[in-house]
């Protein structure tokens, strides 16, 4: 089969490389799984050049998330079975061994492009809003990035919950397709006057939750209502923050992290209870994850895709497919 293959650690993704290797093995808990389409991720750069938490052994294949078709069935799953998962490495290639309770069936009204970037985004905003912040219906929700996977996850979620969103991107651009989602106001945060914007769409309450993926819970706190709620996902302006905690203190804010990997080991009742209700959102179309147009098809073409996601013009969840074309079925 093709796959990805590192063997050193790499500068980016020019330097990723295809190559022929053997089709793995099953054991008796895992699953075998055709691949047809891989979640990018922006920590798909930093594994391949070393930066990243997790460093495998040489030579791997990187990539977290796919979905796909099940060749050889282990526990619930069967072969021909639809599937989405996620594992550390391994997603790039033509196939995977995944253990099966990795593994969910695929809802239907998704397809194979919307699944493979289902895993990590959804039950992370899921959790961060709804688990940690305890969003309320008509509160006001200020989700930073939301033009990306995990937040128009966000947006989606907020909105379902009857919560009044304002999505904060980086270019005008990305309005409306934060706007096609549910988000009732748009904010440019590389604008200078954004937190002012945010007070007054509130009419000077501010928002009662931020969702922040990128870094900007300094800057959030201008603009953030008292007992607010700042949930910090993730960090994808590059440093980690300093915070004034007296302005914490003096609007009475709450500042709390998620990190929904770690649900597993530390709550795990949780984890089936945010699935039922992921899946059911799904199932009543509530929930419908947005791919990055165009997909990239062939792996050759994970090193565009992961460019494409650095230069940050993506919006939704970015794919990459295997088969070097679209099928004619």
């Amino acid at each position: 089969m093709r796959a990805i293959v590192v063997k050193n650690w790499v500068k980016g993704p020019a330097d990723l490389e295809v190559k022929d290797i053997p089709v793995p093995t099953p054991r008796d808990h895992e699953l075998l799984v055709r691949v047809d389409s891989v979640g990018a991720n922006f920590f798909d750069i930093l594994l391949i050049q070393g930066k990243y938490q997790i460093k495998p052994p040489f030579p791997f294949t990187p990539g977290a998330e796919f979905s796909g078709t099940v060749v050889r069935g282990s526990g619930p799953f069967k072969t021909g079975a639809r599937v989405f998962g996620s594992t550390p490495t391994g997603a790039y290639a033509e196939y995977i061994c995944v253990p099966h309770e990795q593994c969910f069936a695929i809802p239907s009204t998704l397809s194979f492009e919307q699944a493979a970037g289902l895993y990590i985004t959804y039950p992370t905003s899921f959790a961060g809003l709804v688990l940690r912040a305890r969003v309320q219906p008509n509160e006001w929700v200020l989700v930073h990035a939301a033009a990306g996977g995990v937040g128009l996850a966000a947006v989606q979620i907020a909105k379902a919950r009857g919560c009044r969103v304002i999505a904060a991107v980086g270019s005008q651009e990305k309005f409306n397709v934060c706007r096609a989602q549910g988000a009732m106001h748009c904010v440019n945060y590389r604008d200078e006057n954004w937190t002012q914007r945010v007070m007054e769409i509130t009419e000077g309450k501010g928002a009662n939750v931020v969702y922040d993926p990128v870094g900007l819970v300094e800057k959030s706190l201008k603009c953030t209502a008292w007992n607010g709620r700042i949930v910090v996902v993730g960090f994808a302006a590059g440093t980690i923050e300093k915070v004034a905690t007296n302005r914490v203190l003096l609007k009475n804010v709450a500042v709390m992290g998620v990190h929904w990997g770690a649900y597993a080991r530390n709550e795990p009742e949780q984890v089936p209870s945010v699935w039922r209700e992921l899946f059911d959102m799904a199932e009543r179309g509530h929930i419908v994850p947005v791919v990055y147009e165009p997909v990239f098809y062939g792996l050759d073409r994970a090193k565009d895709a992961l460019k494409a996601i650095s230069s940050r013009q993506t919006y939704g969840k970015v794919v990459v497919k295997p088969a070097e074309s679209p099928s004619k079925l």
